[in-house]
C-alpha cells in the first residue's frame, strides 16, 4: 500500500511540474509576440517564431526571449526560417 502512495504521490509531483513549465513558457512567449506585434510580420509567423526561441532556450533561462535572442543570432535565423519570417 505504501508503495502505491509513493507512485501517485511521484507522478501528482511531476504532472504538476510540467503544467507549472507550461504556465511559464506561455508567460515567456506571450511576452515576445507582444514585443514583435510590430514588426511586420503576421501574428502566425510571430507566434511560431516565439515559441521556436522559447524551445531553445534553457528552461533556466532568465532573460526574455526578446533579450536573448540578441546574444543567440543562430538560434533567431533558424527560428526566423522555421516560423517563415523575412
Amino acid at each position: 500500500m505504501k508503495s502505491i502512495f509513493a507512485v501517485v504521490a511521484i507522478t501528482a509531483a511531476l504532472i504538476s511540474g510540467a503544467a507549472y513549465a507550461g504556465s511559464d513558457d506561455d508567460k515567456w512567449i506571450n511576452k515576445c509576440i507582444s514585443d514583435n506585434a510590430k514588426e511586420g510580420a503576421t501574428a502566425d509567423v510571430v507566434k511560431k517564431y516565439c515559441t521556436c526561441m522559447n524551445n531553445k532556450m534553457s528552461d533556466n533561462e532568465t532573460q526574455s526571449i526578446s533579450t536573448w535572442e540578441k546574444t543567440h543570432q543562430t538560434e533567431m535565423k533558424a527560428c526566423e526560417a522555421e516560423a517563415g519570417w523575412k
